[in-house]
C-alpha cells in the first residue's frame, strides 16, 4: 500500500488530520517516508555544505575554538542532527585534523531518521568512527557541541486559518473524488496571540528542542543555521520540492521533500525562558564572514587557479544577499556562563 492510501485510509477512519501529521507521515513513515527512502538530498535540494566546502571547514573550525572556550572538556560529545551524506562532517574533520587535541577529545554522533543516510554517512566517516543516535533526548552527557544545517525546517507545523474572528487549524482531507485536499477543522482552535494576520505556523517541536537542550548537563552550545524570518512569524510556507522544482504539498506523500520557515523570533523566546544564553539570529552571510569565509575562500583559488570562478560562485552563494546570505540565519544557544561564540 503506497503512502497516499494510507493517509487517505487513515482519513475515511479517523476524518481530517492536521498539517502537522501529515508532514511527520509523510517525512518519517517508516517504510514510505521521504527519508525512510533515502531523502533527495543533491536531487531534490542542495544544502551549504554540498554548495561550498568553505561551510563544513568553518564549522569545523568554529567547533574547535567553541570547544577550547569550553576550557577544553574531555571528551566533548559532537553532534551533528541531520547530516545528510556526511559532506559537513566531511569538510570538518579535514579542517580540524591539524586540531589534534581537539580531534582525540571530540566523540562523534550524528542523528540521523533515514537509514540509508545512515549507511552512507557511516561509509564516507568511517575514519572518524561516528556513532548513529536516534534523538538529541538520548545524547550521552556530558559537555557537548551540537551543529545542525537545515534541520529545524524540517519539523512538522500546524497551521491556523482565521475565519472571521474564529481561528480553525489547517488539515489534510478527502475531496469528493477521494482526493488529499486542504481544510479547516470543524472545531475553532484554542486562542492564538494576536498577530497582525490571518495565518499562524508552528512547529510544537521547537519548545521540546529547548527543553531537551536546557535539561542538557553543562557546558553546551547547540548552532543551528536554517531559514525563516526574525521577526514576524510565519504565516503559510509550507513547500514541496521534488527533482529541484516545487510542487504541490500533498501531490506525492512521501516522494517529495516537505519544508517550513522556521520562526527564529519563536525559538529566541523558547531559549530565553528556559534560562539558555542566546546569540543571534545573524544572517549567515555575516556569520561566515566573521569566521574567515574570505580568507579561506582566497588560501582555495590561490592553491587551485584553475578552479578560481566555481570556488568563488560557490562561496558567493553562501554569503551574498541575494542568495543564502541573508535568507539563512545562525543562531546559538548554550548553557549559562561561557564567553559568547564566535561570530556573533
Amino acid at each position: 500500500m503506497s503512502l497516499a492510501a494510507k493517509i487517505n485510509a487513515l482519513i475515511q477512519t479517523d476524518g481530517p488530520i492536521p498539517l502537522s501529521v501529515f508532514m511527520a507521515l509523510c517525512l518519517h513513515d517508516p517504510e514510505h517516508g521521504y527519508y525512510a527512502k533515502g531523502a533527495g538530498l543533491g536531487r531534490d535540494f542542495i544544502t551549504a555544505p554540498e554548495t561550498s566546502q568553505v561551510f563544513g571547514e568553518l564549522i569545523g573550525l568554529w567547533c574547535a575554538h567553541e570547544w577550547s572556550a569550553m576550557d577544553a572538556p574531555t571528551p566533548i560529545v559532537i553532534t551533528e542532527i541531520g547530516p545528510g551524506r556526511g559532506t559537513l562532517m566531511a569538510d570538518f574533520l579535514r579542517a580540524t585534523k591539524v586540531q589534534t587535541a581537539f580531534r582525540a577529545a571530540a566523540d562523534l554522533h550524528l542523528i540521523e531518521a533515514s537509514p540509508a543516510l545512515r549507511q552512507l554517512q557511516a561509509d564516507r566517516l568511517d575514519h572518524a568512527s561516528p556513532v548513529h543516535t536516534d534523538s538529541l533526548d538520548i545524547l550521552p552527557a556530558g559537555p557537548a557541541i551540537i551543529i545542525a544545517n537545515e534541520f529545524l525546517d524540517c519539523l512538522p507545523a500546524r497551521q491556523f486559518i482565521k475565519a472571521g474572528e474564529t481561528w480553525r487549524e489547517r488539515v489534510v482531507g478527502l475531496d469528493r473524488n477521494g482526493g488529499l485536499t486542504f481544510g479547516l477543522a470543524a472545531d475553532p482552535a484554542p486562542d492564538i496571540p494576536d498577530l497582525g494576520q490571518d495565518s499562524a505556523e508552528f512547529q510544537p517541536a521547537l519548545g521540546h528542542l529547548v527543553d531537551t537542550l536546557a535539561n542538557r548537563e553543562t557546558p553546551f552550545r547547540a548552532l543551528f543555521i536554517d531559514y525563516g524570518p526574525t521577526g514576524h512569524p510565519p504565516a503559510d510556507t509550507l513547500r514541496a520540492y521534488r527533482s529541484g522544482e516545487q510542487v504541490h504539498p500533498l501531490s506525492d506523500p512521501g516522494g517529495c521533500d516537505l519544508t517550513v520557515d522556521v520562526d527564529f523570533a519563536r525559538l529566541k523566546r523558547l531559549a530565553v525562558a528556559a534560562g539558555l544564553a542566546v546569540h543571534g539570529p545573524k544572517p549567515q552571510g555575516s556569520f561566515l564572514m566573521a569566521l574567515g569565509l574570505q580568507d579561506r575562500l582566497d588560501q582555495l583559488i590561490a592553491r587551485n587557479p584553475g578552479e578560481a570562478e566555481a570556488i568563488f560562485s560557490a562561496a558567493r552563494r553562501l554569503a551574498d544577499p541575494s542568495e543564502m546570505g541573508t535568507r539563512f540565519q545562525a543562531i546559538c544557544l548554550s548553557s549559562q556562563g561561557l564567553p559568547d561564540p564566535a561570530g556573533f
